[in-house]
């Protein structure tokens, strides 16, 4: 009795530890595969040339406001009490007006570019899944690949938790990695179990 006890014993734990290898051997592929893949490359090329417009035209902007006007001439005997207080006005003017347009014109540039950084195009998850490299958008859509290894990748939150976007966060790298869920998830039970794990980083 007590034999045939510790034998169904083992089984029921062989049992229970058999989906875990299972997830373990899924999660050590032979080849490289694909994860994620989103292709944007024609908006972020239109968001490259809308940010570079905005950049010229404020830089413009603040350039001409940051220019000293041209000094007219004004007769020897001309009466100008507040002369001295409205320059002063006037240069704070322009160069309060050059500052704005030059931290708009940056804003602007700074978004978009740190947006292309951050928007992931795809997840390949390399042969023995040790390392997986992702690809970004990166500026105009020309995309940025970079690999780093698996265990210092963590996904901050599950697919069915986030209405749009899904924050990857990556160690030694500022800001998290988007990646759209309209994109296409090829292995999504390998996705869950790789990428897409919670780990603290």
């Amino acid at each position: 009795m007590a034999a045939a006890w510790r034998c169904s014993h083992g089984l029921l734990v062989a049992l229970r530890l058999l989906p875990t290898r299972q997830a373990l051997h899924h999660a050590t592929p032979a080849q490289d595969v694909l994860l994620f893949e989103h292709e944007r490359g024609r908006f972020f090329t239109i968001l490259g040339l809308f940010c570079a417009g905005q950049g010229i035209f404020w830089a413009s902007l603040a350039f001409t406001a940051w220019s000293a006007p041209p000094v007219q001439a004004q007769p020897l005997d001309a009466e100008a009490p507040d002369r001295g207080r409205l320059d002063l006005r006037a240069v704070l003017w322009r160069y309060g007006l050059a500052v704005s347009c030059g931290a708009i014109g940056t804003l602007v540039l700074g978004a978009g570019l740190l947006f292309s950084l951050r928007s992931v195009r795809s997840v390949m998850l390399r042969a023995g899944g040790q390392q997986v490299t992702l690809t970004t958008h990166a500026p105009f859509g020309l995309g940025a690949p970079f690999t780093v290894p698996l265990n210092q990748v963590s996904c901050m939150a599950h697919r069915g938790e986030v209405p749009a976007m899904l924050p990857l966060k990556i160690k030694g790298h500022r800001f998290y990695f988007l990646l759209d869920k309209a994109g296409h998830f090829p292995n999504v039970q390998l996705f869950d179990n790789t990428v897409g794990a919670y780990r603290s980083l």
